[in-house]
Formats: C-alpha cells, structure tokens, sequence
C-alpha cells in the first residue's frame, strides 16, 4: 500500500466497512435528513412551562478544541460558609429530538457517538448536535440543571434539577484552561473577555479538587492511561501522539461524575426507573493480585477499592514512566462498564472505580442515547407525568445500550490500530524502544512511544513480564486487519 497519498480516505473506507461489521449504521436514513430539515431552529420554553432564567450566570464550556457538539456548560458561586454552589446546563436534546421520531431512532441503534480516528460517526444530525442542540457560544439555549453544594469538606450536601435557559458566554478548550490553571500560561483570550469568569473557574476547579479527594478517600481508582490521538497534514496520516490527561479534564470530569449522581438520586428519591452506570467488582481480581506480587505489592483477596488505589498511588512515585501501563492492565481486568435498570426501591450495584454508589449517565445527550433517556426521566418526574418508558423497554435498552457502546469502542480501537499500521508500513525492519503492556496466553504485547502504539511481540516473548523494556524490531503490518508484529532484538 502507499502511504505516501490517500490515507484518511483509506481509513475513512475502512471505518464504514467495521461500523457495519458491529452493527453500526455509518448514516442517517433519509427519514432522518428529512426530520431534520423541519426543524427551523434552537428549541424554545412554552408559555406555560416552568422554565427558569438563568441567563445572566457566568456560564462556560470547557471541551477539546475542535469540539461543537457542546453538551454541557457550567457555572459556580462562593458560599458563606466556605463552600461552593455549582451549576452543571446539560443541553436539552430531547426538546427537539422526539422519543420514537426516525431522529431518535438512529440513536437508538447506534447508542453513542463513535470517535474513529479517520470520522466521527455522530449519533444525531450534525445540525442539532453541533448547532440547534449544541450549548454554542453566545446562543440562547434550554438546559437541564443540576445544582449543588459542594462544603469546604468535598461534600455533597443540598441539591436540586430543573430546568432553565442558558447562555455560553465562552467556548474553552482543556489545553488552554490547564495551562492557566496550572500557572504557565496566561488566562485563554476568551476567558480573560468575560469579567468574573476567572474567578469562577477557580471557584469551579478548587470544588471539583474537593469533590476528588472525597471519592479518592472513598477508593476511587487513581488511573491514568495514555491514548493516541492521529495528526493528519492534509489527508495524510503524519504521527499517533498521546493525549494525555491534564487540569480542566479532571475538573470537567469531577463535575460530571458528582452531577451524574444528583441526577441518579433525584430520580430515585421520585420513586421512578432509572438506567444506573456500574462497574460491578472485577471477578478477575485474583489477576490483580497476580499482578500486583510481580511488583513486590501485596493485595486483599477478595476486591477492595481503596487497596488498589493506594497501591497505584505508590506505584506512579515509583514508577511514573510505566504508570499508563500498569493503569492499563488494571483497566482491562476491572472489566467494562454497563448499564443496568434500577426499579424504585431496588439497589443495583455501584462503581468501583469511581467509588459511588449512585450514578447514571446524564450529562451528554448529543453523544450518548442513555443520557437521553434519562433526560426524558427527568421531565417526566418535572412534569408529574408517568415514565415515557416501562420497565421492559427500559431492562431491554439497557442491555442494547451496554451491547453497542461494547461495538462502538471495538470500532474505534480497530480503526486507530489500522491508523498504526498504515502509518508504520513503510517502517518494517526498523527498531524501536518499547514496554511490555500484556503478556498472557493469548499473547504477548508491547507499546512504542513514536507513534503511540501497540503491537504484538511474535518472536521472543519467552519470559517477559508486564512493564519490562525491551528492544523490538517491526516486521510486519496489515493496515486492514491492523496487525502490528514486532520481534525481539537480542
């Protein structure tokens, strides 16, 4: 293959072809296209809708640069006793997108956004979710409100969801906002624009440090792992280089997992159904433990949140270069998420790795379908009316739901692995320093650093461990199948 020309239309191909491998639709119908055409612009509040004016807050988004499908904006205030209101406007999507219209009925298939590296796969119509159902900069638009009282002690304490309009009166990015949060840089120009905003920020960040030491105290899992993000000059595939976390991540983060959690406790303080995110207790602890002896620690035997995550705190001290890593093995065996149906007076398990007992998804309608329904839970415990689902259909959504985010994710890594590949093609022979990131009876797995990648170690994985360094050099690629090999240099 040539790498030299046409490579995102080469992977562009290859992540429609896996969309529809995994159950995907890649397009709208045209019921869909036609749907949205109708639409004549930004929802609006009926006169007699209980609607508050929350116009004139300080509200702000924080996402990546190239982000306009705007899901949330928030805002905060200081409290007298040293607290601190915070503010979360998730964009009301279920304003224009009617349960059961052919709009909602993509969604419902698909379930997610899917974020390949060749195309984004958006799960509504680029109209609503970069624009009429987008929180945009400086546009008027309706919310769902979550807000609470963060005390001085990270606590959780009054808290209330409502609706309201809104208006974003700045678009950030995370790179600029951590810069200035961290000191090296000064305020975003949009940012220093808007009088008051910085010190809402602050106000924000120091609240969503709080709301983390809670949940770290409570054995929220201190992870950190790398993923690659593809740079493209033109059409052409230049470089795979790691996104790592940073400052306005968490504190955007921190944020929606504690309005996650309101949103969940509302509901069920309302006695009604709701879709709650867990992570049941990995049953491939003994692994962890395994693990955790190949570094000299020692683990519980039976699983224990706050064991594991004082033993990643000593391990970043000790070994930050190999953290991401060993995040990433404890990742794989924690198992993945999923959503479960909670019945009024039911409890379903929690998060491990959050360390919550409470939570849902509620806070990115335009990307996710179960933020959608639980937005539309929420109206309906506003209004007083009965639940738009019954329990059934909810049971049934969940697991789909659960399904398809499995799918979407498998496409994702399929087509960054195939980005990889294609981009090491021309590079066979060639030695690189790497890390071993997995090493099992299925095989043996390493990580470079130029591009970010992983591949699979054919020829003399004999006795490795994860985390040890070694010497590899490439000798094969399949950009299609995205197959990596590499071989051990002796």
């Amino acid at each position: 293959m040539d790498v030299t020309a046409g490579a995102l239309p080469t992977l562009r191909a290859l992540a429609r072809q896996v969309m529809r491998e995994r159950h995907l639709l890649p397009d709208f119908s045209a019921a869909a296209l036609r749907q949205v055409q109708t639409i004549r612009g930004a929802a609006a509040p009926q006169p007699d809708e209980p609607v508050r004016d929350l116009r004139d807050l300080l509200w702000a988004s924080i996402d990546n640069d190239d982000s306009r499908d705007l899901d949330q904006l928030s805002a905060a205030t200081a409290l007298a006793d040293g607290g601190t209101r915070l503010l979360v406007a998730v964009a009301d999507v279920d304003a224009l997108v009617a349960a059961g219209s052919a709009v909602d009925e993509h969604a419902r298939v698909n379930t997610t956004s899917v974020y390949t590296v060749a195309e984004t796969f958006t799960m509504l119509p680029e109209r609503l979710s970069t624009d009429l159902t987008s929180l945009a900069e400086h546009q008027e638009r309706l919310a769902i409100i979550v807000e609470m009282n963060v005390g001085a002690d990270g606590v959780v304490g009054n808290s209330d969801v409502y609706r309201a309009r809104v208006v974003n009166r700045a678009k950030l990015a995370y790179a600029g906002v951590a810069a200035w949060l961290e000191g090296t840089a000064p305020a975003p120009a949009r940012l220093a624009a808007v009088p008051g905003l910085e010190q809402g920020l602050r106000l924000q960040d120091e609240a969503a440090q709080r709301l983390r030491r809670v949940r770290h105290l409570h054995g929220a899992l201190t992870l950190t792992t790398i993923e690659a993000r593809a740079v493209f000059e033109g059409e052409l595939l230049r470089d795979l280089r790691p996104d790592e976390k940073n400052r306005a991540k968490e504190l955007i983060e921190d944020l929606m997992i504690a309005a996650n959690a309101v949103t969940a406790r509302f509901l069920a303080a309302r006695r009604l159904p709701a879709l709650r995110r867990v992570l049941r207790a990995p049953q491939r602890w003994s692994r962890i433990v395994s693990l955790a002896a190949t570094l000299q620690e020692s683990l519980p035997a039976t699983p224990d949140a706050r064991a594991l995550n004082e033993l990643l705190i000593r391990r970043r001290q000790a070994d930050p270069e190999g953290f991401p890593d060993l995040c990433l093995s404890i990742v794989k065996l924690l198992g993945r998420g999923e959503y479960v149906l909670e019945m009024p007076g039911q409890t379903v398990p929690g998060h491990f790795g959050l360390a919550v007992q409470d939570y849902t998804h509620a806070t990115a309608p335009n990307r996710r379908f179960p933020d959608l329904i639980t937005q539309r839970l929420i109206k309906s415990a506003l209004s007083g009316c009965e639940p738009p689902y019954a329990a059934e259909q909810l049971r049934s959504l969940a697991a789909h739901c659960t399904l398809q985010e499995d799918n979407a994710a498998k496409v994702e890594r399929q087509v960054r692995k195939s980005a990889a590949a294609l981009l090491l093609a021309a590079r066979i022979g060639e030695r690189f320093e790497a890390i071993v990131t997995g090493a099992s009876d299925k095989g043996t797995w390493v990580r470079i650093l130029a591009p970010t990648t992983e591949g699979r170690l054919v020829k003399g994985f004999e006795g490795l461990e994860v985390g040890e360094r070694v010497a590899v050099r490439l000798v094969h690629t399949d950009v299609s199948r995205g197959f990596i090999d590499f071989a051990r240099v002796a």
